[in-house]
């Protein structure tokens, strides 16, 4: 799109976080940046580290010096360095795996009761959530992911697929317990996060055994859905 822009007269810059993906298509002017996916400005709130980010790449439009132009940002975003006081906002139990789909359904149903009212604490907070994707209330996601479990292909009305339904769930799932944890205090680092959520919830370790069901399922789309949307690459099992 850069390309057919520029042929058009119009000056593009591109924010980009994936190296091979801009050595592949090798846009006019690029600034690569090492943070992580879906943040190409750095982290909510930090308005003087986005106007940096923003300034490096606007620069690269006074230059005349192309036709490809790589920079790259040189400092990692402030938030991921863990900050060593952090306490995640809500203590849970150290999760036991479950093997049976009822068992999985009570825990994460126990799980989720404690983790609900400090996720309303960080929506007062802020006033926002992204949660919404899922098409039906967090109170229904342990019965929703004990029926793949068991097999089944459920549906919900806002997605006509069982793939899509358990996509959208799942990235609610993270959005959820991702904001919950912050209700309180300062934020901790993205990674910070990360390891929380799959090291030390049920929740996490529920969302890794639904991949490995989902891998194995004669639903293709599902398939590819549990293959590629459902666990970051650094957690999955060994």
């Amino acid at each position: 799109m850069a390309h057919m822009l520029e042929e058009r007269g119009l000056p593009t810059t591109v924010l980009a976080l994936v190296l091979p993906q801009v050595e592949k298509t090798r846009p006019p002017r690029a600034v690569m940046l090492p943070f992580m996916l879906g943040r190409p400005l750095g982290e909510p709130a930090d308005a003087p580290f986005q106007r940096r980010v923003l300034l490096q790449a606007l620069r690269l439009l006074e230059r005349t010096d192309g036709p490809v132009l790589l920079e790259n940002f040189p400092d990692d975003n402030p938030s991921w360095f863990d900050r060593p006081d952090w306490r995640p906002a809500v203590s849970l139990p150290i999760p036991q795996a479950p093997h049976e789909a009822a068992a999985w359904e009570a825990a994460f149903r126990t799980e989720l009761s404690a983790v609900l009212p400090v996720w309303e604490r960080f929506k007062a907070r802020f006033g926002r959530t992204t949660v919404g994707l899922a098409g039906q209330p967090p109170e229904a996601w342990p019965g929703f992911a004990a029926s793949f479990l068991k097999g089944a292909l459920p549906t919900v009305p806002l997605h006509d697929t069982a793939a899509l339904a358990l996509r959208f769930m799942a990235d609610d799932l993270k959005a959820l317990y991702g904001e919950a944890v912050q209700a309180d205090g300062a934020p901790p680092s993205a990674r910070q996060i990360d390891r929380w959520f799959w090291r030390q919830t049920v929740a996490g370790q529920l969302l890794i055994a639904l991949r490995k069901v989902s891998l194995t399922s004669e639903n293709n789309a599902l398939k590819t859905v549990g293959g590629r949307f459902f666990v970051p690459v650094p957690y999955l099992p060994t």
